[in-house]
């Protein structure tokens, strides 16, 4: 029977026209079921990442060195040490055979490889996207010889934990680090997102603990922004500022649900959202799968915050922008001036970033030093990059930009020593030698602050964010005297659960799974599409009436996005 079947595709497609509507039907129709058991694999794999306690998403094996759970103040961080994939019996191959860093070559000497921590950000989503393949941050430092170690975090916050004590335990980290290699100069410092602007923090607190820092898309100027361009900066004061954080971690009973980040990252693109990503999925079903899986497994591991973590966070950084100002009390006794860096930064950020604009990567250069003059006055280096056009998730996923950026970034960790200080910018260019090599040209060019404010608008929009900080201030009080004691009163612990539970997010994974009683003979037909698959010629009218279709649904979606975002800016 089957064997007919499939004669009767094949010969159905045979017919007097090169490109057969019944070619189309047929494909499309295959494409519908691959597409919806991709959703449902996506789905399994999300129960399955819930079951064995969300581990980290890195494709590279790895061995604890430091629990943080088990620290006279736990926090849910831990240290782990990336282990190298070409070692051999178990051994890592000694670094001075495989690479010696510049001053090595300049002096002839032989010194211990620095090493470099990673630090992923904990921004709704789980740790490992830094190494989540093997062309990635982490790859490419295993390339270079560095020992590699990598700071990751688990679901659960641990109870009345804060800012100030995952900050305590990321030094401590840094310490053992530095401890383990006591003939190599200090540590480099890698952070992505906002585990930026807490590499920032032990910067300016112990800057004897950290050797050169990398900020990925770190906002640490955060009202900075193009106007009409970055309206993910008005939202908080429109909506009143961070009692809405501290309603949300009332719901969860002292917890705020990472979940709810990730909501607000994907309604910054509808388009992509709801639409791009999956029809690329659809569209390109035979290749992609892998891919999506391995993206959204990452996209859609949720994690939490205490209550505590996530007001500092809102309140002091997002709302108040008291770090570049110089006035950011990490606790009652402990206030944190960027000044006090002490070893060369390099910042990385993109124009296509709608999420870090280069504007809240690279202010805090003017706003703390003022001119380059005073960089050079205290001896610092800074360095930064500005990518054309990747989004915010490139900066650390996409593999061109590992291949080349990162590449360029941590070949030149070493190098950053022999600059003289001031501010500089550094650029990629040119073709590899050999395609496998991707030895771009690196070279550092001399900047003014000039240069870096001519990707702002001006500073005289963040004029309004004052009165707003206020404001939030004042709503949240007010909150916290009239609300939020009722609020508390009424939810427990399975209240709060299932509040999290029922959140989007999680109800689509729940959908699209096994779970529902009506999905799992889609993989029965998946499993026959698979085996009499036929696929339509790329050239077909019908595909690129497809394709036109899908353009305008995506127009139409950012016409809808250009009109909410223009209504909260103006």
């Amino acid at each position: 029977m089957m064997t007919a079947f499939n004669s009767f595709l094949k010969t159905s497609t045979t017919v007097h026209w090169p490109f057969s509507p019944m070619d189309y039907l047929i494909d499309r129709s295959q494409r519908t079921i691959l597409f919806w058991d991709v959703l449902r694999k996506r789905g399994n794999n999300y129960l399955a990442h819930l079951k064995a306690g969300q581990p980290p998403v890195l494709v590279f094996d790895y061995e604890m060195v430091l629990d943080g759970r088990t620290f006279e103040q736990p926090v849910n961080y831990s240290l782990i040490r990336i282990l190298d994939r070409r070692s051999q019996n178990n051994k890592p191959v000694e670094q001075s055979e495989r690479r010696l860093t510049l001053q090595n070559k300049m002096t002839g000497s032989i010194q211990a490889i620095r090493p470099i921590v990673i630090i992923d950000p904990r921004a709704g989503h789980g740790p490992g996207i830094g190494g989540s393949k093997l062309n990635s941050q982490i790859g490419v430092a295993i390339d270079y010889g560095h020992p590699v170690y990598f700071v990751m975090f688990y679901v659960d916050p641990e109870p009345r934990q804060t800012i100030a004590d995952v900050h305590a335990a990321e030094i401590r980290f840094l310490e053992e680090v530095a401890k383990r290699h006591p003939d190599a100069p200090r540590p480099a410092v890698i952070g992505n997102c906002q585990a930026g602007w807490a590499a920032a923090l032990i910067g300016a607190d112990r800057p004897d603990v950290t050797g050169p820092m990398v900020f990925n898309g770190s906002p640490l100027s955060y009202w900075g922004g193009v106007e009409g361009a970055n309206p993910m900066r008005y939202k908080g004061g429109l909506c009143g500022g961070v009692w809405l954080t501290s309603l949300w971690s009332d719901l969860g009973k002292g917890q705020f649900d990472g979940a709810n980040l990730v909501a607000g990252f994907e309604d910054l693109n509808p388009a992509n959202t709801y639409w791009k990503k999956l029809y690329h999925l659809f569209y390109n079903i035979d290749t992609e799968e892998k891919r999506f899986l391995e993206f959204e497994k990452w996209w859609g591991g949720f994690f939490k915050m205490n209550t505590e973590e996530i007001h500092f966070i809102v309140d002091s950084l997002f709302v108040g922008n008291e770090l570049e100002q110089g006035v950011l009390h990490l606790d009652e006794e402990k206030v944190i001036n960027l000044k006090n860096f002490k070893d060369p930064i390099i910042v990385f950020a993109s124009g296509g970033d709608n999420i870090t604009p280069p504007p809240q990567a690279l202010n805090w250069i003017k706003k703390v030093y003022g001119s380059v003059d005073e960089i050079k006055s205290h001896g610092q280096v800074i360095v930064y990059m500005v990518h054309e056009k990747v989004g915010h998730l490139g900066i650390f996923v996409s593999g061109k930009v590992a291949r080349k950026e990162h590449r360029g970034i941590i070949g030149s960790v070493d190098m950053l020593d022999y600059l003289s200080p001031g501010l500089y910018e550094m650029v990629v260019e040119g073709n590899p030698s050999q395609p496998w090599l991707d030895d771009y040209e690196v070279h550092f060019e001399p900047r003014t602050m000039e240069d870096i404010l001519e990707l702002d608008d001006g500073l005289m929009d963040e004029e309004a964010f004052y009165p707003a900080n206020t404001i939030s201030r004042i709503n949240d009080a007010m909150y916290r005297i009239f609300l939020r004691p009722w609020i508390r009163a009424s939810i427990s612990d399975k209240t709060a659960e299932a509040i999290r539970q029922m959140h989007p997010l999680r109800i689509e994974r729940y959908i699209f799974s096994d779970l529902n009683p009506m999905l799992p003979p889609v993989k029965l037909w998946a499993d026959l599409v698979k085996r009499y698959r036929l696929p339509i010629a790329k050239e077909s009218p019908f595909l690129t009436m497809e394709n036109v279709f899908s353009e305008s649904m995506q127009i139409s979606l950012n016409y809808y996005r250009d009109m909410r975002d223009l209504s909260l800016i103006h």
